[in-house]
């Protein structure tokens, strides 16, 4: 499977889309992290468990959107995007999204 930010994949012609797809999940905050998050946001520093946190999150979801754009027939994705956002102060939600597209070499 293909997948790109950009709006096109040089080399490829799109053949047909399928539309969008979307991989999703949403996380809670551990409160230990929080409160090793907090000392760290005083002293300074990557917020290693948080960003661990994150990168295994993109993955999963990333994984989940794929997943949804073989299940249409697509063998590539393209304009794929991040989303995050907060809900309620305790949960983070993650999303991939893209166009689910099949496509050949030029």
């Amino acid at each position: 499977m293909i997948v790109t930010t950009m709006n096109d994949i040089p080399g490829y012609e799109v053949d047909e889309v399928f539309g969008e797809v979307m991989g999703l999940t949403v996380r809670s905050r551990n409160l230990g992290s929080q409160i090793g998050a907090g000392l760290k946001s005083i002293l300074g520093g990557e917020l290693k468990g948080m960003t661990k946190a994150l990168v295994d999150s993109r993955k999963q979801v990333m994984e989940r959107m794929v997943e949804e754009a073989e299940t249409k027939g697509a063998n590539a994705i393209i304009a794929m995007r991040f989303d995050t956002s907060e809900m309620g102060g305790q949960w983070t939600e993650i999303c991939s999204y893209g166009t689910a597209v099949r496509v050949h070499k030029a």
